[in-house]
Order: structure tokens, then C-alpha cells, then sequence
């Protein structure tokens, strides 16, 4: 054990954000911390790096070990470029360097005993500096730069002048080059493209260390961690294997308890239909076995219903009128700035029902593309055409289509004035904006209340052509895979940038990768692109950067498998057993009611003088009440078992 957390508890005013959580990592564990925004995963890290005190329990660090914590914002000071800033982690190394060129220079000048002692010196010293990866440390730095999405030109930049994800790739670089023991990752992929979250996961995977992440990328925790911790309702449950792995566990046990409280549920109801119906035959015996059924039921432990899972959007996409087959056509696009040329002679088509990514590095020109075809911006050359019918949404990752001054409320109000405020209300609500929540102004959301806005206002446009630039931008699991259902149902085209690879596995039905100023066009998920994007650059490589486009089908036979077939007819066998069991019962119950009947018809004529004093008919009468009260306890016994 490296890392335990014993009964963490934290509380903010009265909202418990974290309730006895207890886990322990293992050296070269890779262990995610998940849960919906606002669970209490960064207050978590926070209190393991001791920002935070807990209000109960502790964090044991194993004797000697060393720790580094990423945070999602970074505030670097000072005037270093970025290579110096990544070169100061490096200090102890450069000082050893240079004591070791010193003594080179000191050793031309000196003999005798005073040199033997100089060369002790220095190869105790060139062996320490070995061990520390000295010869190469250089290319150490260059090589974390460049996988991390730096190129040679930024190398001199100076980090004040930085945005916030270039200071927080620079600190991400700072973490990994210092190599502590342990390294907490707060959101490492937020700023990261895609080929620069693939080095860092190739990274990780090879680290000599623990790592701890919380993030949102599921194809990243896939692909990395062997743990997964999960906070929900404030506490914390702990699920071996990966980010797949993790759902299928939690959705299994989430059924298994379900399954089990309306198994006792439905036991309950039972035993107190048996008890009710024992009362209503109002006989001593069968009396005595209510009351011991009903003792029995008191006895059973309850068991509650599992928590339903926390608020989540609800929403639907759904088109106002249907476009024509041909939603958008670009030919010969064209953008530079100043004398960075972004991209040239792009073509490409989108056809309705298509469900559109276009992926590449930062900086290529992705949002860009949107943005030209929106109008927010002017192409240098090139022709955009959309077809008939075709109404656009626009998704902004920098929400620059809200108003920062209105409230939540204004904002659609302003929008869509033909809806009342009842029904305003009511959309806000599905976006989990309730109260006065609605009352905010947009200028003071988090980005993820931002983008439930404009999630909001993009499902109440109808329209029939959505353009989605980095939706899942600040959403939680749950919220991204409820956009994904949406979008999965949805009717309409959609043309999207993203950088979440498994949103655009389960989304995508065709890829436009923007390389090398060029786009290749891949007809498939993230899974086929990986499959073949290699194959198809070369071959775009090879036909002067034209656009490649290769179609790809597959057929896929669905057989019942003979233990399926088996399955269904056990259960087939089952329901027939069930039912048979249910009208012997009911056979019964009418068996016994009619004997019941009749002995009270038996009692009533044993009251009758012209009875009671016929000796003969008095025999015959209660030899008739002993033959029917047998035959009833009989039928009872049979009740009682059929209905266990």
C-alpha cells in the first residue's frame, strides 16, 4: 500500500460533499476517481495533497514516498520561457553537471594525491549523474514538449504570456519530468488534442509509479487505469479493472440489488395477501397461522431501495421540418492567418442523417471550418452551399453565443418569447436549472452550467443541421452519454468537433481528419479511423493531399446460439409451471370456500330442534362436519405448501 484514505469526511456549510471514504492504491496502480460535477473528486484530491483538511479521518502516505498534483488551473509566475520553465525540474541534474565540469578544468592543473582524490570525486559524481539520466535529460524535455502538442517554435515563448491550457500542458510537463512516487491528474486531457492525450496515456501506461486521475475522458480511463473509484451520494465505492469494465460492474450490481428489493417487495405483498386470507377463513387453526406468519414477517430486515442516481439532464433533439438529401457542400476552402495557412482546397459533402466528426491537432483549423460555415467568420476563398430546408444549431465551445449579462431565464425567454414562463421553467428544469437557479446570470456559470444553456437552446431550435463544436466540453459522464442517446435518436445531420474519442465512437458515423493543412475522409467510427488511418494517409499522401474516401460495410448475422435457445425454454417451462401452481391455488381457494360454506350450514341446522333431538340425523350430521373439517385441513395443507 502506497496511499490509503481512512474515513475521509468533508462537509461545506450543510452540504456533505464527502461521507467515509475509504480506498488504498498499491504501487503502479493506475486508480480514477469518477463522479457527476460537484461530487467532491478535486476536494478529494485537495485533501490529499493537505489544501484541504478533512472534518474526519486521514490520509496515509507511505514512509519516503514522494507526491506531485496536477491541478485543473494553473497560475505560473515569472518570465521563463517554457523550455526553462520544464528545464528548472532539472536543477539538481544541471548543478551536478556543472560541479563536474569544474573538476575536469581543476584536473588539468593538479597531480599527486590531490588529483586521485579529484577523480574519486568525479566518478562517484558521473555515476550519480548516469543514474539521473544526465546524458539525456535534454532530450527528455524536448521529447515531453513535443508529446504534449508543443512545437520548436514555442519553446521560447514566455509562460506569463501563456493561455490557461498552455500553462496547464507546461505544469503537466513539470509533473511528469519530476517523477514523484505518486502523481494525482486533475482533468489532464481538458487541453490536450488527440495525439497528445495518446503520448500521455503511452506515458502513464510505462510510468514507474502510482497515478491517480480524475477525469471525464472515458476512452482515456479505458485505456490507462486498473481502478476505479467511484463518489456518488458522498460516498465512495471501489470497482477493479477499467472505465468498461466499472459500468458493467456498477450497472450488474445496481440490477442485482433492484432485483432483490422487489423480490422481497413482492415476498411482502405475498405473505400478507396469505395472512389476510388465513384471518378471513376465521378458524382457530388458521388464525394461529396468521399470527405466525405475521411474527415472521416482523422479523424480516428490510431492505431499502437503491438511491436512484443523481439529477440528470433530460432532453431530446428532434428536427421542425425534414431537409433535402444533400444538407452541405464545401469546395475549395480556403483560411490563413496572416502568414499561417490553416488549410486549402478542402472539399467535402454532408448528406442528410450523417453524423459528421472533424478531428486533427490543436491549432489545425477544426473550429475554424464551423465557424466559416456559420458565418462568424470569412473564408479566403472557397464556396459553402446548404441544401434545401437546411436549418442550423449552433453548439459554441467559448459560448459565445449567450448573452454574459442576461440570466438563465432572459436568455430563453429572449430567445423563444412564444413560450411561457411555465414552460421555460420547465426546459430549464430538464437542464437541472431549478428555482432561483434560473435567477443567475450567465457571466457567473461554470462552463459546464454554460454548456447546459446552450444545450437547452439548441434543443428547443428544431433545427435540422447541427453544428457541435467540443460538446462535451465540461460535462460529467452521465451528462455526455445522455447527449449521446440524444444525438443516437436524433433524426436530423450533425457536423461536430471533439476531442472526446469514445463520444465520437458511440456518435460518429463518419470522420473528416484535418492533416497536414488536408482533410482524409474515413467512412466508420474512432475505432475504424484508428484501423485505418495509417493505410488511408499514405495513400492521400501519395495522391498529392486529395481527399481519400473509402467505404466500408459489414454484414453481421445474428444466430440464436443453442444456450440461448435453451434459456428460453427453461423459462418458457417455468411461466407454465407458475401458472399451473396459480390456478391449483385458486382451485383450492374455491374448494374451500364451499366446504366452509357448508359447515357453516351444518352448524346452523345442529341449532335446530327437529335436528338435535333426531338421534339418527344428529349421527349423520356431525359424521358430515368431521369428514368436511378433515377435508379442509387437508385442502389448508395444500394451500399453505402451493403457496410457498
Amino acid at each position: 500500500m502506497i496511499l490509503s484514505c481512512n474515513n475521509i469526511s468533508k462537509a461545506f456549510v450543510e452540504n456533505t460533499v464527502l461521507k467515509n471514504i475509504s480506498f488504498h492504491v498499491e504501487d503502479r496502480d493506475r486508480a480514477a476517481i469518477i463522479g457527476n460535477n460537484g461530487a467532491g473528486k478535486s476536494t478529494l484530491l485537495k485533501i490529499i495533497m493537505k489544501e484541504l483538511a478533512p472534518d474526519e479521518g486521514e490520509v496515509i502516505i507511505s514512509k519516503n514516498k514522494t507526491i506531485g498534483y496536477l491541478a485543473q488551473h494553473q497560475n505560473l509566475l515569472g518570465n521563463q520561457s517554457i523550455y526553462e520553465e520544464l528545464l528548472s525540474v532539472k536543477e539538481d541534474i544541471i548543478n551536478l553537471e556543472k560541479r563536474m565540469r569544474s573538476i575536469e578544468e581543476t584536473m588539468k592543473h593538479v597531480g599527486g594525491d590531490e588529483l586521485s582524490d579529484l577523480m574519486d570525486t568525479y566518478t562517484r559524481l558521473t555515476h550519480e549523474f548516469e543514474l539521473k539520466n544526465g546524458y539525456a535529460y535534454k532530450s527528455e524535455i524536448v521529447g515531453v514538449l513535443k508529446g504534449l502538442g508543443f512545437d520548436e517554435n514555442d519553446f521560447s515563448k514566455q509562460t506569463d504570456k501563456l493561455s490557461g491550457g498552455q500553462k496547464t500542458r507546461v505544469a503537466l510537463g513539470k509533473l511528469l519530468l519530476t517523477k514523484p512516487d505518486i502523481i494525482l491528474l486533475d482533468e489532464p486531457t481538458n487541453h490536450l488534442d488527440m495525439e497528445s492525450i495518446m503520448w500521455l496515456e503511452n506515458y502513464l501506461l510505462n510510468y514507474d509509479g502510482c497515478v491517480i486521475i480524475v477525469a471525464h475522458d472515458r476512452y482515456f480511463l479505458d485505456k490507462i487505469v486498473t481502478k476505479v473509484i467511484e463518489i456518488e451520494n458522498a460516498s465512495a465505492l471501489v470497482y477493479n479493472g477499467n472505465y468498461t469494465d466499472f459500468a458493467q460492474k456498477k450497472a450488474m450490481l445496481r440490477d442485482a440489488q433492484l432485483k432483490q428489493y422487489y423480490n422481497q417487495q413482492r415476498e411482502i405483498k405475498h405473505q400478507e395477501e396469505v395472512i389476510a386470507k388465513l384471518r378471513s377463513f376465521n378458524r382457530e387453526k388458521s388464525i394461529k397461522r396468521a399470527e405466525s406468519r405475521e411474527k415472521m414477517l416482523n422479523k424480516i430486515e428490510v431492505i431499502e431501495k437503491p438511491m436512484e442516481y443523481q439529477a440528470s439532464m433530460r432532453f431530446t433533439l428532434e428536427p421542425r421540418v425534414v431537409s433535402g438529401n444533400d444538407v452541405l457542400s464545401v469546395k475549395e476552402l480556403k483560411k490563413s492567418f496572416n502568414s499561417l495557412l490553416l488549410f486549402k482546397d478542402l472539399n467535402f459533402e454532408i448528406k442528410r442523417g450523417e453524423r459528421v466528426a472533424i478531428i486533427g491537432k490543436n491549432g489545425t483549423g477544426k473550429t475554424t471550418i464551423l465557424k466559416i460555415i456559420n458565418g462568424i467568420l470569412e473564408a479566403d476563398n472557397g464556396i459553402i452551399k446548404l441544401g434545401s430546408k437546411v436549418q442550423i444549431g449552433y453548439y459554441d465551445q467559448e459560448h459565445n453565443v449567450l448573452n454574459m449579462d442576461k440570466t438563465v431565464f432572459d436568455e430563453i425567454s429572449d430567445e423563444y418569447p412564444t413560450l411561457t414562463n411555465t414552460e421555460i421553467r420547465n426546459v430549464l428544469a430538464a437542464f437541472l436549472f431549478t428555482n432561483d437557479d434560473v435567477f443567475k446570470r450567465i457571466g457567473d456559470l461554470s462552463g459546464g452550467e454554460r454548456g447546459r444553456v446552450s444545450l437547452a437552446k439548441l434543443m428547443l431550435s428544431e433545427a435540422n443541421f447541427l453544428i457541435l463544436d467540443e460538446p462535451t466540453n465540461h460535462l460529467d459522464i452521465a451528462s455526455k452519454e445522455i447527449l449521446e442517446q440524444a444525438l443516437a435518436s436524433y433524426t436530423g445531420t450533425v457536423l461536430f468537433v471533439s476531442h472526446d474519442r469514445y463520444f465520437i465512437n458511440k456518435t460518429a458515423t463518419r470522420i473528416l481528419d484535418l492533416y497536414n493543412s488536408n482533410l482524409v475522409n474515413y467512412i466508420g467510427n474512432y475505432d475504424y479511423y484508428l484501423e485505418k488511418r495509417e493505410e488511408l494517409s499514405a495513400v492521400a499522401s501519395s495522391a498529392q493531399n486529395t481527399v481519400f474516401t473509402k467505404a466500408i460495410a459489414n454484414t453481421t448475422a445474428s444466430v440464436q446460439s443453442e444456450s440461448s435457445k435453451s434459456d428460453w425454454q427453461a423459462q418458457k417451462e417455468e411461466q407454465a409451471r407458475l401458472r399451473k401452481i396459480n390456478n391449483d391455488i385458486k382451485k383450492l381457494e374455491d374448494a374451500i370456500e364451499k366446504l366452509e360454506k357448508r359447515n357453516e350450514e351444518i352448524d346452523e341446522l345442529l341449532t335446530h330442534e327437529d335436528i338435535f333431538t333426531d338421534v339418527a340425523k344428529l349421527m349423520e350430521l356431525n359424521n358430515e362436519k368431521s369428514e368436511v373439517e378433515t377435508q379442509l385441513e387437508e385442502l389448508f395443507e395444500k394451500w399453505s405448501e402451493l403457496n410457498e
